[in-house]
């Protein structure tokens, strides 16, 4: 409990008063104002309870409702505040009586939100009161990748509207992989459909038909080294892949694929056994990943999943430049004689826009040389890792999950997988 500038000012009032009038009576004007102060004290003394309405999980850059409401009826002014933590917004974070704001958390993991602090100011302004609520208590918030975007993702692939940017829609490209029935052959039948020992043995054109097989098996492999610890624009590039990831991870649960997923630098540090409706799962085990400053392992990563049964394998991972992509330009043929293997990579928007835009300075022509030389050499890595049987997917970092899921639908679409 403390005295606002409003006591403060009463008390040196009634002091003043001392040039002005008797000792005595200036004597009684300073106890009266003392006086009052306590009496505001004692008010300011109810009991004021807080309750909190919070979400447990929230999604990196999703903003998220907050209410703070103020029970009873206490005398005076109630303002409410509530802390975050630094890797958090949350606009409003204090206001007079109940808080209704918006949280916003930047970084993805687990993170305790601090009790509610509630400011109880006397009916006269001259006495304060700050009180953290002991019975609301501080709350575990777990912040996962950005699952908004991802859901609006697997509600496009259910309905059928979603579309590849720059492709035109179309149907399946690809016969099928599993053997469902024989049937009579029609004229918009492929060829290569046509079953000539049955159009043998009854006289007809009969043709096979098969299905796309469901059960296919997707993983996802996180490169949580030193590449990944870079920014881009205002999240990390293992935030990036892993908001990349989820939507990779929930529409193969939409489309009944197994998934499952390994991230690793110099060792393996999650493993997550692929299997049907894994998806979830898979979020569930990365949503705290966090990038050390160490060189990846892709050799080791990936002779986790080289023998197994093929399969899509996404490696997310930033193809900065040649020396620091070796790694990866060494081991991908091998995986790539098996498995269909996907690259998947975001693009620095601000780089591309210092290598674009016309310089006007001495420094600004030095960045664009080193913006340009950067290109160059992420573009020979991409055309590396093509001829190695890789397809690269890059994009801006808001995009590359729908990218990724693009490319899936694609070799799944051709039964490639």
């Amino acid at each position: 409990m403390s005295p606002t500038g409003r006591a403060a000012l009463l008390v040196a009032a009634a002091g003043l008063g001392a040039l002005f009038v008797p000792g005595s009576v200036a004597v009684l004007l300073v106890v009266a104002a003392v006086a009052v102060a306590i009496v505001d004290a004692v008010l300011a003394r109810d009991r004021v309870s807080l309750h909190r309405d919070l979400g447990t999980v929230l999604s990196r850059g999703v903003a998220s409702r907050v209410a703070v409401e103020v029970d009873g009826a206490p005398s005076g002014k109630v303002r409410v505040r509530q802390p975050v933590s630094p890797e958090m917004t949350l606009r409003p974070d204090e206001v007079d009586g109940p808080l209704d704001g918006a949280l916003t958390p930047r970084r993805r993991g687990r993170y305790e939100l601090p009790a509610p602090v509630s400011r109880h100011t006397g009916p006269l302004g001259l006495v304060r009161r700050d009180r953290a609520d002991a019975h609301v208590g501080a709350a575990e918030v777990n912040v996962y990748p950005d699952l908004v975007a991802a859901r609006k993702v697997v509600l496009a692939v259910r309905h059928g509207r979603f579309r590849d940017p720059g492709r035109r829609p179309q149907g399946p490209l690809g016969l099928g992989t599993e053997f469902e029935l024989i049937r009579e052959y029609s004229p918009d039948d492929d060829i290569r459909q046509v079953n000539w020992r049955a159009t043998a043995r009854v006289g007809r054109p009969m043709s096979n038909q098969y299905r796309v097989e469901q059960d296919r098996e997707v993983l996802c492999l996180i490169d949580a080294g030193r590449l990944m610890t870079s920014p881009v624009l205002d999240r990390s590039r293992l935030d990036v892949a892993l908001d990349a990831a989820t939507a990779v991870a929930l529409v193969a649960d939409e489309l009944g694929d197994r998934c499952g997923a390994v991230a690793f630098d110099r060792e393996v540090r999650r493993d997550i056994r692929s299997r049907r409706g894994g998806g979830a799962t898979v979020v569930r085990s990365l949503f705290d990943l966090e990038p050390r400053a160490v060189d990846s392992d892709f050799e080791l990563a990936f002779q986790m999943v080289g023998s197994k049964k093929r399969a899509l394998v996404l490696v997310f991972t930033d193809l900065l430049e040649e020396s620091a992509a070796k790694p990866l330009l060494d081991a991908v043929p091998v995986l790539s004689r098996r498995h269909a293997v996907v690259v998947a990579s975001a693009r620095d928007p601000e780089l591309e826009r210092v290598a674009r835009s016309e310089p006007s300075t001495p420094f600004e022509v030095y960045a664009a040389s080193v913006a340009l030389e950067v290109l160059a050499e992420r573009r020979a890595v991409v055309h590396r890792l093509r001829n190695a049987g890789a397809d690269v997917v890059e994009a801006p970092p808001g995009e590359l999950g729908h990218a990724c899921v693009g490319a899936y639908l694609r070799l799944k679409r051709r039964a490639r997988l």
